[in-house]
């Protein structure tokens, strides 16, 4: 059975990504892409499914962290016999994908056991293994091709490979694990030392010019690294997770492949970058979101390929039982194929949010934007499947609706702020439009707030971003009122639910966790309303959520205290990272996005006079 979740940590070379346990077993790997078939499944099913152990072979005592400010990860193993660390990473791409490990002596004589099984195809194809002059191992099926260099001694063992050494004080053996194409030849594997040095100078520098964030200085540059991590240097798209299908709810099947880049993350994800000083991994980020988005703007998409594609195709695998028996495993996401109305929002919203802090602004991006609001005047009345995907009725869900305002005004601002051309009259008449349609139907009098969507007596957490998106200044009562129902109705132990899936029909069985962006997000209305001691409470709370070597999941299950869903999740962080911004900075996400002028002040634009 896999480890729990928050017993794992992440590596990674900026185009796939390992989640390495406790117990130094590699579980999930896909190579050579964060979206390709696995090489290592365990962590779906069991260990014939593949993975990769090294660890002392007597019961030993795991400690870990990153070393500094890198994606390094050291793990120390302490036993009766002494005790060993164990160096994982992934140096940054070379002719190959590499995976380095360093097992290394600091006291005594630890025997040690090392356990490689190679599965492809998602934990189901068992590869021809033989070995090469140099002596290096050689797995190959089909297309894919796995070569292991080591030292240490390797004999094979019911289609896995055994290891079998003992370690010494101040001594280091290397294994080096790479990646190609089968009909290619071998491709050169790193130097291992050259390698660890490398890729510490990488990420020692990119760290280093992280602007700080008061006493939360070391955590958001954890998260800005996991984040760095996450995305696909060659198209600088990112993905939402590492992984497939860990589960919302333990045993449920509400498990998801987030192998993905959603549209939804895009102005989050910008000022989170930004804000920190990142200017070219926003500015990568800005240009795949252009690049995925143009072509017909009737074919919108909420999410996409890594590099921009569009067949997302859902399918399940039978073969493995699922994250603690969590079924079933999918591959591909449906509800790339959903209308959801709020990632027009969204990319308007980026759009803007990148020309404000000095990104440029091609013609063609331009020219996609108009496309894309010409097409929403005809379809924001539809009803849509939300921001949360649900696969039950379509509805007209008022968070949607809010954010085909926000499509407008940021294309008006955009007019006033950079002179583009555009038809801001006519757009102004929309938004004023879609602002009285929001208030007149997503406001529930009798509740004396908003709610999930027309005609609903639900909340909803998505409400929380009423006021940073600017579509009602913090001072508002209405938005008051929508937090406090939100405090009494989705916050249980102090955390916050999407929505009560007992209630809402979104094609599933109830039960999931506490969402850990949403929970960031009311800490971040308690700060626009003046509840700043309760906003620090929430955030220090939140932080303490993390495992220990400073990762986040999706979801939270309180009443179990472990994390559910997707790992690491990049949603999760960059809320972390905003509201680490939102204490901390002077430029604060929350007053950014919707032009909020303070707390105590209005919010700029048009967007009070249009209620």
């Amino acid at each position: 059975m896999p480890l729990p979740i928050e017993d794992y940590a992440l590596i990674g070379d900026c185009e796939t990504a390992a989640l390495v346990g406790r117990d130094g077993s590699i579980d999930w790997l896909c190579l050579p892409r964060f979206d390709s078939d696995s090489c290592f499944a365990a962590l779906l099913g069991e260990p014939e499914n593949g993975r990769w152990l090294i660890a002392p072979a007597a019961t030993a005592q795991a400690s870990r962290r990153y070393r500094g400010d890198t994606l390094i990860l050291e793990t120390t193993f302490k036993t009766k016999e002494g005790s060993v660390l164990l160096v994982d990473f992934m140096p940054l791409k070379g002719n190959g994908c590499d995976v380095v490990r360093l097992v290394c002596g600091v006291e005594g004589r630890v025997p040690m056991r090392g356990e490689l099984v190679i599965r492809f195809d998602f934990g189901s194809t068992v590869p021809w293994v033989s070995r090469l002059d140099d002596g290096t191992l050689r797995a190959i099926a089909g297309p894919q091709m796995l070569l292991l260099k080591t030292p240490a001694p390797l004999r094979g063992e019911e289609f896995t490979t055994v290891s079998e050494f003992t370690i010494e004080p101040d001594q280091c053996i290397p294994f080096v694990l790479s990646h190609g194409p089968s009909h290619l030849p071998p491709p050169e594997l790193p130097d291992p030392t050259t390698a660890l040095q490398e890729t510490e100078k990488f990420w020692s520098d990119w760290s280093a010019t992280c602007i700080e964030a008061g006493r939360w200085s070391h955590t958001v540059r954890r998260s800005l690294i996991t984040l760095k991590a996450l995305t696909f240097a060659p198209t600088g798209g990112m993905v939402a997770a590492a992984t497939t299908s860990l589960p919302e709810k333990i045993g449920g099947p509400r498990n998801w492949d987030y192998r993905f880049c959603w549209v939804r993350d895009a102005t989050l994800t910008l000022l989170a970058l930004m804000g920190a000083g990142y200017v070219d991994e926003a500015s990568a980020w800005r240009d795949w979101l252009v690049r995925a988005a143009a072509g017909s703007p009737e074919q919108l998409q909420i999410m996409y390929g890594i590099a921009g594609e569009r067949r997302l195709w859902e399918w399940e695998i039978p073969w493995l039982d699922g994250y603690e028996g969590s079924k079933p495993v999918r591959i591909g996401n449906a509800a790339h194929a959903q209308l959801q109305l709020d990632v027009y929002g969204e990319m308007m919203d980026a759009l803007y949010q990148a020309r404000r802090v000095g990104l440029p602004m091609s013609e063609t991006s331009w020219a996609v934007a108009l496309a894309l609001l010409d097409h929403l005047e005809t379809c924001w009345r539809e009803p849509d499947s939300g921001l949360w995907e649900v696969r039950g009725p379509l509805r007209h869900f008022t968070h949607s609706k809010m954010m085909a305002w926000v499509a407008f005004d940021r294309a008006i601002k955009s007019a006033e702020e950079f002179e583009v051309p555009g038809r801001v009259d006519r757009w102004r008449e929309l938004r004023a439009e879609i602002h009285d349609d929001v208030c007149r139907n997503g406001f529930d009098g009798e509740l004396g707030c908003f709610v999930q969507s027309y005609g609903s007596k639900q909340l909803d957490a998505s409400l929380l971003l009423i006021a940073p998106i600017g579509f009602l200044p913090p001072t508002d009562a209405r938005f008051r009122a929508t937090v406090e129902a939100i405090e009494r109705d989705l916050l249980i132990d102090g955390l916050v639910h999407r929505y009560r899936t007992a209630r809402t029909d979104d094609g599933l069985p109830p039960g999931e966790g506490a969402f850990l962006a949403c929970s960031f997000w009311l800490a971040d209305a308690y700060y626009l309303l003046g509840r700043t001691e309760e906003a620090e409470q929430l955030f220090e709370r939140l932080l303490r959520l993390r495992n220990d070597v400073g990762l986040l999941a999706e979801e939270y299950d309180p009443k179990q205290k472990r994390l559910l869903g997707n790992f690491p999740q990049a949603f999760s962080h960059i809320a972390l990272v905003n509201t680490a911004h939102n204490l901390s900075h002077e430029e604060k996400p929350a007053e950014k996005r919707g032009a909020v002028k303070g707390r105590e002040g209005d919010i700029g634009g048009n967007a009070a006079a249009t209620g």
